[in-house]
């Protein structure tokens, strides 16, 4: 079966599709939550806001995004592998809302059969009143492989450090 059609055949693998834009966060998973300050000001926001639904902040960090989707759209099915060299680890994820108003962009996926998780992970820009630009990952999810259940409590440690980075990437991006 070649990769398009392996990836259409592919359905999420988690039940609470859309918890990460209504909240709570369902319990039975680990929970991410990471806030990072961006700048300030509009165009520092809307550079962070196309960077984040462009997939340019992942690929900043060194993740590789193979999609045919231009940004962030409900329904857009992507995978993002993540590791160092020949060692990567693919995660299949499909955007499952998006954000794109006047003071706050981005948007949520959820893992797909065949990720080494399973759980939903949002990615949200905000400019405040004060005109300060935040950068927000919220996510929920537990182990779906045995690779996963095997690292234990090392997976959030990791999950937490590639926010932090996230976070470090979009900052550089969004720099006058």
């Amino acid at each position: 079966m070649n990769s398009v059609r392996r990836q259409t055949a592919r359905t999420l693998n988690y039940p609470e599709t859309g918890a990460t834009r209504l909240g709570p966060l369902p319990a039975g998973y680990h929970h991410l939550h990471h806030t990072t300050r961006i700048g300030r000001g509009r165009a520092a926001f809307e550079a962070a806001g196309t960077a984040v639904t462009t997939w340019r902040m992942h690929r900043g960090t060194g993740a590789r995004v193979h999609t045919a989707a231009v940004r962030a759209e409900p329904g857009a099915r992507l995978t993002v592998s993540a590791g160092l060299g020949p060692l990567r680890f693919p995660a299949p994820c499909e955007v499952i809302w998006t954000a794109y108003e006047k003071d706050r962009t981005g948007f949520a996926y959820g893992t797909l059969t065949g990720h080494p998780e399973c759980g939903e992970e949002s990615f949200i820009v905000d400019i405040r009143d004060d005109g300060s630009v935040w950068f927000t990952v919220m996510a929920f999810s537990r182990p779906a492989a045995w690779y996963t259940r095997l690292a234990g409590p090392l997976v959030p440690v990791l999950q937490k450090a590639y926010a932090g980075r996230l976070g470090h990437t979009l900052r550089e991006i969004a720099a006058p």
